[in-house]
């Protein structure tokens, strides 16, 4: 064991960023067993560490281990545990859970038999997770960790702490919210760099290798991931990004279930399970129209990318305006709010406000009888009665 508490010391000392997500402060990390999920790439572990920094320093109470290094491999999940706990620590902190196999049934033998041992795990499967979670139930709680909301890249940005804005107040308040912000900083001068490179935290590191490494975290998910999770060929993996460069051309796409699952040379079924798997996973978002329900057999009505950064990795040259408009936008609300698409206009939030997404010439005439519908309009810093600036639905979390 003592390799991996060397490791550990080692990680330990490495520097972390400086800057401090919100998310940290709205997870109970007293829970005995808490999951937290998200997207390859969307600072995980970065969180976990700070937190690890904040609360222990150097305090053997704590461990991190991840489940891809090689000093781990040698032991199980209850191994590392009972020595930790003997030890007397008191906190287990497990990263990259789903590359390990049978780690639910562990978990729950460890959450069981170990009382005084607090145990945190992040893994970037969704899916992978909700497979497990059946063992886990009434144990674990579960947090989701999104990428970087706008608000949250302006504040790294300007060194501003610009607070969270609630949806009832954006709705009713926006015009003065808007003047508020726009007199600290002009929100439009940072928001295509945020839609070409600011989601993820690893911007941080060089925005020349950005889309390079995102390229990378994407083929990570499709060539080790998806085979290890869904138990299909590594041989797929070119099948799986041809689908993703032709969703992310034609975007948002209407999907034809029969047409696309023939060009790719799939039945409908495993077309399905590969769809709803890269949801899970943050590659695309996939939408039901208001009153229909999600399910694993359920063909979507529309297909985004998860997030606008995406679709210039694919293809900068060819970004369509309106899909990157309405990708902003559902990627930002569906983050703490359901979203839907609406019959009458583009998408219903909460199954309460009607949105319209376009440019600002937008008019009003799809929605102009609709009760709590608003018109939501690119370019625009301030807006007026029902209609709303784009950019300000990125300070929803």
């Amino acid at each position: 064991m003592q390799d991996i508490y060397n490791e550990y010391q080692n990680i330990l000392a490495s520097p972390l960023p400086d800057f401090r997500r919100g998310f940290m402060d709205s997870i109970d990390w007293n829970e005995r067993l808490l999951f937290i999920l998200g997207a390859r790439g969307v600072g995980k572990t970065t969180l976990i560490l700070q937190h690890i920094k904040e609360q222990f320093q150097l305090d053997p109470k704590a461990l991190y281990v991840s489940m891809d290094d090689m000093a781990v491999a040698q032991y199980s999940i209850i191994e590392i545990a009972k020595m930790h706990s003997q030890k007397g620590g008191t906190h287990l902190y497990i990263d990259e859970i789903h590359k390990y196999e049978n780690w639910s049934k562990e978990l729950k033998n460890i959450n069981d038999k170990i009382k005084d041992l607090h145990i945190v795990v992040s893994g970037s499967s969704a899916l992978e997770v909700q497979r497990g979670k059946a063992d886990l139930s009434r144990r674990a709680v579960i947090y989701d960790m999104p990428g970087l909301s706008f608000r949250e890249y302006l504040n790294i940005e300007t060194r501003h702490s610009l607070e969270k804005i609630k949806l009832t107040d954006l709705l009713t308040n926006h015009t003065s919210i808007a003047h508020d912000i726009a007199n600290k900083l002009k929100p439009l001068q940072y928001f295509q760099d945020y839609l070409e490179h600011g989601f993820y935290p690893f911007y941080l590191e060089g925005l020349s290798s950005y889309h390079h490494k995102l390229n990378n975290v994407t083929n990570l998910i499709i060539e080790s991931d998806m085979p290890l999770i869904l138990n299909t060929d590594i041989h797929y993996a070119a099948k799986l990004r041809k689908l993703i460069y032709v969703l992310s051309t034609q975007v948002p796409f209407q999907p034809n279930a029969t047409k696309l699952a023939g060009s790719m040379e799939l039945n409908r079924a495993t077309l399905n399970n590969y769809l709803h798997y890269l949801d899970s996973a943050s590659i695309l978002k996939l939408m039901w129209h208001e009153g229909k329900s999600y399910s694993l057999l359920s063909r979507p009505d529309k297909i985004y990318m998860d997030n606008p950064n995406l679709l210039y990795m694919i293809n900068k040259s060819q970004v369509n305006k309106g899909t990157l408009r309405e990708t902003f936008f559902v990627n930002q609300v569906s983050q703490v709010h359901p979203i839907n698409l609406s019959k009458q206009g583009d998408f219903i939030i909460a199954n309460k406000h009607i949105i319209e997404v376009g440019g600002s010439k937008k008019s009003y005439s799809q929605i102009a009888d609709l009760d709590n519908s608003y018109i939501v309009v690119d370019e625009t810093v301030i807006g007026i009665g029902s209609k709303i600036p784009l950019w300000l639905f990125g300070f929803l979390y």
